[in-house]
């Protein structure tokens, strides 16, 4: 069921957010826009906030956060194709997510794990380097 603004075809934010596929279940969405994870058009709001076209809604999923611009409206959870269709994502959200994205690829790169495991003789020589040097 899509709807534009006539009154019988309200949605609750929740609702939507569980339709649009950010949310596995209605009660995680209810929890993350109490917790203030969610914010519409820049602001805290509550579960029941009726959604309405064009509105700004701010998500922040993890690491990532994402700012969706609300195109149509929808109570019933359908594949992810169409589920897209009810939201775009600004290109500023879209760019800052890929750039934080690189930095933690580029982070995880600079971490290499050693070429090989401490042997006996190098565990007692760090055991004993740390309690040389009280760490």
């Amino acid at each position: 069921m899509t709807a534009t603004t006539s009154d019988d075809n309200r949605v609750r934010l929740d609702k939507w957010l569980w339709a649009a596929r950010f949310y596995k279940t209605r009660n995680l969405a209810k929890q993350a826009i109490e917790g203030g994870k969610v914010h519409y058009n820049s602001q805290r709001t509550k579960p029941g906030k009726l959604v309405e076209p064009g509105a700004k809604v701010t998500l922040r999923l993890g690491w990532q956060e994402r700012i969706v611009i609300v195109d149509d409206i929808s109570d019933r959870r359908k594949g992810a194709p169409e589920a897209q269709k009810l939201y775009h994502e600004t290109e500023d959200s879209v760019k800052r997510r890929e750039d934080l994205a690189w930095q933690r690829k580029t982070m995880q790169a600079a971490q290499l794990p050693p070429a090989r495991r401490p042997s006996k003789k190098d565990r007692r020589d760090i055991q004993r380097f740390r309690e040389q040097n009280g760490l």
